[in-house]
């Protein structure tokens, strides 16, 4: 008995939450409805935690990959920032301001089943950039700790020990509650980025009064490298392994309905932030960049060295002093553990905002903990398939977050082109070409992005086609509304009986609807032809799972009443009309069926895939699940 409890309590505590209202979560992206809204350059700081964080390990990445080219690399990562990343988040913004991003862009331009295809693909991807992104973060955090000299020389080699602690750790915070995420950002922002302008700013100054290092760069350059415009090409053909300098424009937009005002000001104050945010990073990428690339030995950056995935850090402890280098080192693990919970919290936006719609998630998704768990349990085994090292997962970020921006450039030049805007259709046309060309660079040299996403993918669109299948019998409909004509029927018959006739329409002429009619009255008896509506159901989209039921009415041919309605499921529309008419009427009503001809399992296969098929056993499943009581229930005839 007491383990019986026990089992309950724990279910209780896990599922606390649980309610179908997908964008309720608590976390740094949560409900705007349930946190006090902010100014927008506030919210700036909670994107800013996982933007600017990547000062941690850019640079030191920056200079692994391109070497002393870092700085030319670095500038090609800004002028696309600025030219390329913005203008496309900028649309966003105005085309999504509650928070959506862009995959919702593509879901309204994409329909059917191939657009939600397509969107799970891109669900598996951001989860590859959010998930990468606590497992990089944690891992970088730990080289942090590890390279710090007040850090007891027992832990050291225990890199993946101390980051799953702080993975768990994370987790163990979302398994309590999130609040105060804002406040928490803006401390963390702005104590970071003071303390990286003094590391920054003393390390140009140390360039400046050493002209002999500049000096030492360029002959480097020139030695290596040769002409001017061999360096840019080279510099454009290592672009691609910096690209997760641009990991801050989509959360930018996830975090918009926290800035306050109406509408068209959280528009407004969503472009301001990621154009302060854009010009803050870029002007900290190039300056640290420059920095770290003349002033650290090449050596230091290597795999084990001491710069290695935290370069700023290491001109701390260089130039300013252990303590000071102490300071700057805790703060730098403080943001990188409060943006992997940033990404935490994405996530638990992110799943519940389009699994649990489309029918895809099982129930317990839109509980929060059991979330956390799963996603904890991922990071875990990322963390120690890459062994916690930074640079191995650089390649798998880096893949998250080019896909993630190169659909929304394809949703914002689709976008632009069903408006009618050749101009910027072209423009972000190119835009989307060069990161296209991006991402395939990054996927061909580091393969390991694709495959983390694949198996992310393969797990999301498996877990969402068995849930489909076992959410087959649930009502869909979220909403129902009749127009005056129908509601005028269902008046005059709630005086009598209800009596509703489920046709498949096809010509819709006379001879349908009589032929049918007299099917019905002969396969079960029905003596009075004056309670009869015949009800239709066109389906439009059968991907979509929940929908809203507009009912209309007709009267056709001068005699035969008919009800019509759209709906993503036959079966699903009628059961969720038969229980409207119930309570609004407090009358029982008769629905009416014809067999389905042809085999069971295909017919229930196509309504599965397509809405219909095996209609009448699965529409009083439907309504059996929905109403227990079968006293209450309305009444199928199948004939």
């Amino acid at each position: 008995m007491t383990a019986t409890v026990e089992r309950s309590g724990l279910r209780s505590w896990l599922l606390k939450g649980l309610n179908d209202r997908a964008a309720r979560q608590p976390g740094p992206h949560a409900d705007v409805h349930e946190e006090k809204p902010h100014s927008w350059w506030k919210v700036m700081c909670l994107t800013g935690v996982d933007y600017f964080s990547t000062l941690g390990y850019q640079p030191g990445i920056a200079a692994l990959a391109a070497g002393v080219l870092s700085p030319l690399a670095t500038l090609v990562l800004v002028l696309v920032t600025l030219l390329g990343a913005l203008p496309v988040y900028r649309r966003v913004a105005a085309e999504s301001p509650n928070g959506e991003g862009s995959i919702a862009m593509l879901v309204r331009l994409l329909s059917f089943w191939k657009g939600k295809l397509f969107v799970l693909a891109l669900l598996g991807f951001a989860a590859t950039d959010f998930i990468i992104t606590i497992t990089l973060s944690a891992a970088d955090a730990t080289a942090h700790i590890d390279e710090n000299p007040f850090w007891p020389a027992t832990w050291h080699g225990q890199e993946v020990l101390v980051t799953l602690v702080l993975i768990a750790a994370l987790g163990a915070v979302f398994l309590k509650g999130f609040t105060e995420a804002i406040g928490i950002a803006v401390a963390l922002v702005a104590v970071y980025l003071g303390l990286n302008v003094i590391v920054i700013g003393d390390a140009l100054w140390e360039v400046l009064t050493h002209p002999h290092a500049v000096t030492d760069w360029g002959t480097a350059l020139t030695t290596s490298h040769g002409s001017p415009l061999a360096m840019v090409g080279i510099a454009l053909l290592v672009f691609p392994k910096l690209a997760l300098g641009l990991s801050g424009f989509e959360t930018g937009v996830a975090v918009m309905p926290h800035i306050k005002g109406d509408l068209q000001q959280r528009i407004r104050g969503g472009k301001r932030l990621l154009t302060t945010a854009a010009g803050i990073m870029s002007v900290f990428l190039i300056t640290s960049s420059v920095a770290t690339t003349i002033l650290i030995p090449p050596a230091a950056f290597e795999p084990g060295g001491e710069a290695n995935g935290r370069a700023l850090a290491y001109l701390a402890h260089e130039n300013l002093g252990t303590v000071f280098g102490s300071i700057y080192d805790i703060s730098t693990i403080a943001i990188l553990w409060f943006a992997g919970a940033s990404a935490m919290a994405g996530l638990l936006n992110l799943v519940p905002r389009y699994l649990p719609k489309f029918g895809m998630a099982p129930s317990w998704a839109r509980a929060v903990r059991p979330l956390v768990l799963v996603f904890t349990g991922a990071a875990f085994l990322i963390t120690w398939i890459f062994d916690a090292d930074v640079d191995a997962q650089g390649g798998a970020y880096a893949t998250g977050v080019l896909v993630l921006i190169t659909s929304a450039a394809t949703a914002v030049t689709l976008a632009a082109h069903r408006a009618g805007q050749r101009g910027r259709t072209w423009a972000f046309g190119v835009i989307t070409a060069v990161f296209v060309y991006t991402t395939i660079v990054n996927i061909v040299e580091r393969p390991d992005g694709v495959k983390i996403a694949a198996c992310f993918i393969a797990g999301i669109i498996a877990v969402s086609l068995l849930s489909r299948v076992f959410r087959a019998f649930e009502l869909r409909v979220s909403h129902i509304e009749a127009d005056h004509v129908a509601q005028g029927f269902l008046d005059e018959l709630s005086r009598r009986q209800i009596r509703l006739i489920a046709n498949e329409p096809d010509r819709r002429d006379a001879r349908e609807y009589s032929e049918k009619l007299a099917q019905i009255i002969a396969d079960n008896d029905m003596a009075d032809q004056r309670d009869v509506l015949f009800v239709e159901v066109t389906v439009r989209d059968a991907s979509d799972f929940e929908t809203e039921l507009h009912v209309r009415g007709e009267v056709l041919h001068h005699r035969y009443r008919v009800l019509t309605l759209e709906s993503s499921s036959v079966p699903s529309a009628l059961a969720a009309l038969v229980l409207w008419i119930r309570d609004t009427t407090h009358r029982r009503p008769h629905i009416y069926f014809e067999w389905t001809e042809g085999n069971p399992v295909a017919n229930f296969a196509r309504y599965l895939i397509f809405g219909q098929g095996e209609v009448a056993p699965v529409t009083r499943e439907m309504i059996r699940q929905a109403e227990p009581d079968r006293r209450q229930r309305p009444h199928v005839h199948v004939g």
